[in-house]
C-alpha cells in the first residue's frame, strides 16, 4: 500500500505530546533511533560534522546519553543513511504519491533512519517499522504523520530486491555539486567509478614500526602493495587489538602514508609536520629519526597527537600556532605541509563530508591552501624539499593549487619516482604529483582520494 499523501495519512487529534512521550520513552530500541534522527537533522540542515557529534566525550547530548552498543547501532544508522542518501530517498518517494511537505524536515529525516535499516541494515523489519512509528507518534511535530509512515516504511519492507535496486541505480548518493565537480575533473567514467566507491564501507589500514608479516600474521591481515596492513572486516575495536597498547602500529590509510614518504627523512634531517595532528605523518617521519616538529592551529588536536607518539614510543617538538604567524628559529630541511581542505577523498569513512561541504567550502579551503603554501618557502633552507598535501578530490584543491606555486621563482618541481611509492605507480600524474581516488584500488577494497606534490626551494 502506498502512502497518498502527509495529510491523509494524519492521525487525528486525541493524545497528547507527553502521552506520546511517556509510552514511547520505555521502548526497548528506541533512543539509539531518536538520536540518529535527530544527529542526521544536524548534518543535513545545519552541516555539523558527523564526528563532531559522535564524539564519546564531547558529542551531541543524545548520543552521549546511550549506552555503548546503543552508540553503536546509532553510528552505522548515520553512516548509512549518509552513504546511501540519494537512493534511499528515491525509495521514499516511490511510496509516495506526492512529495512530503516542504516544511517536514524532521519527518525525511525519521523515514531516511527507518528506511536506512530496511534497506541495508540486519535490523529486523518490524523493528524498523515500530519504532519509527513510536518516534513519530511521541514527538508533537510529527504524531499527526505516524500512519504516513508505517504506511512508507512498511512499503519498503514489501519491495522487492529487483524493485529497490532498479530505483536506486537511477539515484544519485552524492549533492549535485559533489557530482558535477568529479565530472568535471575525471570525466564521467572515473566520475562514476569514484561515486561507486563511496558506496562501501571504508577498511581500516595500519602502519607498522616493523615485521609486517609478523603483526600480518597475528591480526588476519593482507600486507598492501606499499607495506600497509589491512584489517579485515570483522574487527574487534582498535584498542583491543594485539599491538596496540605496545605501540606496534597506528591507523592511517594507505593512500596517507604517500606525503611523508615523499620528504625522504634521514635521521640528519630536520622536518617540519605542518598542520600535523592528528599525527600518522608525523610519527612516520619520526620513525626515521629525523629530528621532527609537529605544529597544528589546535592545542587539543596537539594533545592527541602527543598521546599517540607516546604510546607508539617516538618523539617530535610540538608547537600550537597558526603557521601563518610562525616564526621558528631556524629553517628545516624539509617541511610537510598537510593542508586544511574539504576533505573529499575521505568520503568512503566519513560520508558526511559530501553533505557537510559545498562549492564555496573548495573555493575557501583552496585560497588558504595558497597561503600557508606560500609561506613554507620560507621555512625551508635554500634547496630544502617541500611537500604539499591534502585529502580533496577536487582538482581546485590540489592540481591547481600546485601550478601555481610551482610557477614561483623561488621553487622548482621536484618530481615523484614510481619506486618512492610502491603500489600507487599508477598514481603518478604527468607532472611527477600523485593522485588517488578512492577508485584506485578498487579490487582489494580501495584508498582514500589524496593528493601530493613536491617541490625544492632554489
Amino acid at each position: 500500500m502506498r502512502a497518498t499523501s502527509a495529510r491523509k495519512s494524519a492521525r487525528p487529534a486525541g493524545k497528547t505530546a507527553a502521552t506520546h512521550t511517556d509510552h514511547s520513552s520505555t521502548k526497548t530500541g528506541l533512543a539509539p533511533r531518536l538520536a540518529a534522527a535527530r544527529l542526521l537533522a544536524a548534518v543535513i540542515d545545519k552541516a555539523t560534522p558527523l564526528d563532531a557529534l559522535t564524539d564519546d566525550e564531547n558529542g551531541n547530548p543524545a548520543y552521549i546519553a546511550l549506552e555503548p552498543r546503543d552508540r553503536g547501532l546509532c553510528r552505522a544508522i548515520l553512516l548509512t543513511a549518509l552513504r546511501h542518501r540519494g537512493s534511499l530517498e528515491a525509495l521514499i518517494a516511490d511510496r509516495l504519491d506526492r512529495p512530503l511537505p516542504p516544511n517536514a524536515r524532521a519527518l525525511e529525516h525519521l523515514l531516511h533512519v527507518g528506511a536506512a535499516q530496511i534497506v541495508h541494515l540486519s535490523v529486523p523489519d518490524s523493528a524498523a517499522v515500530d519504532l519509527a512509528v513510536t518516534a513519530a507518534q511521541g514527538d508533537p511535530r510529527l504524531s499527526r504523520f505516524a500512519s504516513l509512515v508505517n504506511a512508507v516504511l512498511r512499503g519498503l519492507t514489501r519491495m522487492s530486491d529487483e524493485k529497490r535496486e532498479a530505483v536506486a541505480q537511477k539515484a544519485l548518493n552524492a549533492p549535485q555539486w559533489f557530482a558535477a565537480a568529479l565530472t568535471r575533473d575525471y570525466g564521467e567514467e572515473s566520475a562514476a567509478a569514484i561515486l561507486q566507491a563511496h558506496q562501501m564501507e571504508a577498511s581500516v589500514d595500519l602502519t607498522v614500526k616493523a615485521n609486517a608479516e609478523r603483526w600480518a600474521e597475528e591480526l588476519g591481515a593482507r600486507i598492501l602493495p606499499n607495506g600497509s596492513l589491512r584489517l579485515p572486516a570483522s574487527t574487534p575495536p582498535i584498542p583491543a587489538l594485539p599491538g596496540f597498547e605496545e605501540g606496534a602500529w597506528w591507523v592511517q590509510d594507505a593512500a596517507a602514508t604517500i606525503p611523508a614518504r615523499l620528504i625522504g627523512a634521514t635521521p640528519s634531517m630536520k622536518v617540519a609536520d605542518l598542520c600535523a595532528a592528528p599525527g600518522g605523518k608525523t610519527a612516520q617521519i619520526a620513525l626515521s629519526g629525523a629530528a621532527v616538529t609537529a605544529l597544528d592551529l589546535s592545542a587539543s588536536r596537539l594533545r592527541r597527537l602527543e598521546d599517540n607518539l607516546r604510546r607508539l614510543d617516538l618523539s617530535a617538538k610540538t608547537v600550537a600556532a597558526d603557521l601563518r604567524k610562525w616564526a621558528p628559529d631556524e629553517a628545516f630541511d624539509a617541511v610537510l605541509l598537510d593542508a586544511p581542505c574539504s576533505s573529499t577523498g575521505t568520503a568512503r569513512r566519513h560520508p558526511d563530508v559530501l553533505w557537510t561541504k559545498s562549492d564555496a567550502v573548495v573555493e575557501r579551503m583552496a585560497a588558504l591552501q595558497a597561503v600557508l603554501l606560500q609561506r613554507c618557502v620560507d621555512l625551508v633552507r635554500p634547496g630544502g624539499t617541500i611537500v604539499f598535501a591534502n585529502c580533496s578530490l577536487d582538482r581546485r584543491e590540489g592540481e591547481a593549487v600546485a601550478r601555481a606555486f610551482e610557477a614561483l621563482e623561488a621553487i622548482e618541481p621536484l618530481p615523484v619516482s614510481q619506486a618512492e611509492i610502491p603500489g600507487f605507480e599508477t598514481a603518478i600524474t604527468g607532472e611527477g604529483w600523485v593522485r588517488t581516488t578512492p577508485a584506485n584500488w578498487a579490487e582489494i577494497g580501495g584508498v582514500d582520494g589524496f593528493f601530493a606534490a613536491r617541490f625544492r626551494r632554489i
